[in-house]
């Protein structure tokens, strides 16, 4: 049973999974939206906020939390880039937007992307 569990599993193991959100994280810093799955997007969305939280305070700790996260070139953009257009904001950084379902396979699609 998967009474009370909220964490999605995409049909992968665990480190798969890590390697999926991260590397949807680094694809939507580096292009600021991306066309993903309705539930991937809906995975996704939780993190990139406390990635932008994170690089909105600007600290060696919150930087190298990031660097573990993402990498440095993308740490790099979120403090430098991303972060400080947020400054003001309390919280909702990102949108997203539903689409078609896929042809292929009926699966719902959506965008995810900085507001």
């Amino acid at each position: 049973m998967n009474h009370g569990k909220s964490t999605r599993k995409f049909g992968r193991e665990r480190k798969v999974r890590e390697g999926l959100m991260k590397s949807l994280a680094v694809a939507l810093i580096e292009n600021g939206k991306i066309k993903t799955t309705d539930a991937k997007a809906r995975s996704l969305r939780p993190m990139i906020e406390k990635m932008v939280t994170a690089g909105k305070k600007e600290t060696l700790a919150s930087r190298r939390n990031l660097i573990s996260q993402v990498g440095s070139a993308s740490a790099s953009k979120m403090v430098k880039e991303i972060a400080p257009k947020y400054k003001t904001r309390a919280g909702g950084y990102t949108r997203i937007t539903k689409l078609q379902a896929r042809l292929s396979d009926g699966s719902l699609m959506a965008v995810i992307e900085f507001v």
